[in-house]
């Protein structure tokens, strides 16, 4: 279309300038005219390359209308965790009367949390974990709230204890999934903020890190309106960075935080330094990508796969489709109807124990569906797996959270928005082994178009930092330490 414009403008102008004789009263319209055409064509070739964000906008998340006068109350208030004697003799009656349905002989974990160990797992909560002990240890970090688009905002901001001279603190953003929280980032927050004390680097990457609880998680005040997917979470959250009095920042997250931060990345581009992910969301569709999953089944290079890549996808049906629809059946409830399900869930302690911890199982080593204990321990401990429970269960979040998924499926089904914005930032991502889905180089960057480093590491699953802390503070180093030297 340009093509003919500029075509046709320029053979207007020239029969015109011919029409005149080229008379010296005329002759300024032959320069003026090249301007003219220059100007078109620069502007054609400049709107070709020009970078699609998604829009800012704005929302309000509130109860009832938004208020027609009167600015947001912006201010930062400390904010600390705390229980009662009350809270914990609830929940201890609660444990007590549980009823528990025996389980499956040799089933192990493959229908489910196993009831004989879920009993194990209830027997140390009610006798042995400590919440109050707990709550000083969520207290270690400075939390915070603030109020943005009506609702209540909470974070976590930690700043290095030390900085030699002429060192620049990163600020970085880490945002969790679920059915994660802001803890799961206790462990490798200290070493991105004192890696030096941790043998890390020797100090020359250093970070401040917040991490915010997403609306409708944990403290975070859970959205009174329908709609709120992870675009208002993104705006939200650069809100909050904004607040902070960051203009520039690096991102990281896994699950849900790894497309809240891919739409932070979308909106402000300008704002982003880059963008670290141990998950990312690409779907398998059209007709090119399958027949890539075909050829490279037998000649992965030729489809750009690397040895690693084929090792971790095949045999495909399995992996990418048995096994998927094996561990996402609370996909589809939570997208659908979560607030049926979820209601059993945050009047049952135990229930939402076994709801959510079944998906630490798995989700962390796909092999752990053979083990009785489903490998739970091997990895975390029980009062680490708790702390997060009660996370939920102390602020009846749970609702909430699941509903995250309806407003994001309702609005993008495939989770495919991402592919057709584009990533422009200067992106970072580890591909843990035991990872859900595993999604070769060659087709993250279709969407993500400036990838820095990407790493196969070489343990790990879903959980990055909650259970491989050190591994994946040092490929976000590297990553920073990379951009910062382009």
């Amino acid at each position: 279309m340009w093509h003919e414009i500029l075509h046709n403008t320029w053979e207007t102008i020239s029969s015109q300038v011919r029409s005149f004789g080229y008379s010296q009263k005329h002759a300024i319209l032959v320069p003026a005219a090249a301007l003219g055409v220059g100007g078109m064509l620069v502007y054609w070739l400049r709107s070709r390359h020009k970078i699609k964000t998604i829009e800012m906008s704005d929302g309000w998340w509130g109860s009832g209308e938004r208020p027609v006068k009167g600015k947001e109350d912006e201010s930062i208030r400390p904010f600390r965790i705390e229980t009662s004697d009350k809270e914990i003799e609830d929940l201890h009656r609660r444990l007590d009367q549980t009823r528990y349905t025996p389980h499956v002989e040799g089933a192990a974990f493959h229908y489910g949390f196993n009831s004989s160990y879920l009993q194990k797992v209830v027997a140390y909560w009610r006798n042995q974990f400590d919440w109050r002990k707990q709550v000083e240890v969520l207290n270690k970090y400075p939390h915070f709230k603030t109020t943005i688009e009506g609702i209540e905002i909470h974070f976590i901001h930690v700043k290095p204890s030390y900085v030699p001279h002429g060192r620049a603190v990163q600020p970085l953003l880490m945002v969790h999934g679920w059915p994660g929280s802001f803890y799961e980032f206790y462990k490798i927050i200290p070493l991105l903020t004192e890696p030096a004390s941790h043998g890390l680097n020797e100090g020359d990457v250093v970070f401040e890190v917040i991490c915010p609880s997403i609306p409708g998680y944990g403290f975070s005040e859970a959205p009174h309106k329908q709609g709120f997917d992870s675009v208002a979470a993104a705006r939200i959250f650069h809100k909050l960075m904004n607040r902070l009095g960051f203009k520039e920042y690096y991102l990281q997250g896994g699950d849900w935080g790894s497309r809240i931060t891919t739409n932070m990345a979308q909106m402000l581009p300008q704002c982003v330094k880059g963008l670290h992910l141990n998950l990312v969301f690409i779907t398998v569709r059209g007709l090119r990508r399958i027949f890539s999953v075909m050829l490279g089944a037998y000649a992965p290079w030729l489809v750009g796969f690397t040895q690693e890549d084929a090792h971790r996808i095949y045999p495909f049906i399995q992996k990418n489709i048995y096994d998927v629809l094996r561990e996402s059946g609370y996909l589809h409830i939570q997208a659908t109807k979560p607030d049926t399900a979820g209601c059993g869930l945050n009047d049952s302690p135990v229930g939402l124990a076994a709801y959510i911890l079944e998906k630490f199982s798995t989700w962390t080593n796909k092999s752990f569906l053979q083990r009785d204990d489903g490998g739970l321990e091997s990895k975390y401990t029980l009062d680490e797996l708790l702390t997060n429970v009660m996370i939920y269960w102390v602020t009846a979040s749970i609702v909430s959270s699941m509903r995250f998924y309806k407003e994001n499926f309702t609005k993008d089904p495939d989770l495919n928005a991402i592919s057709r914005t584009g990533v422009y930032v200067p992106t970072g991502i580890a591909a843990f082994p035991q990872e859900i889905t595993h999604t070769p180089q060659v087709w993250t960057k279709e969407a993500y178009k400036n990838i820095i480093t990407y790493s196969y590491m070489p343990r790990g699953g879903h959980f990055a930092a909650f259970e491989e802390p050190k591994l994946l503070a040092q490929d976000i180093m590297n990553f920073v330490r990379k951009v910062e030297h382009l």
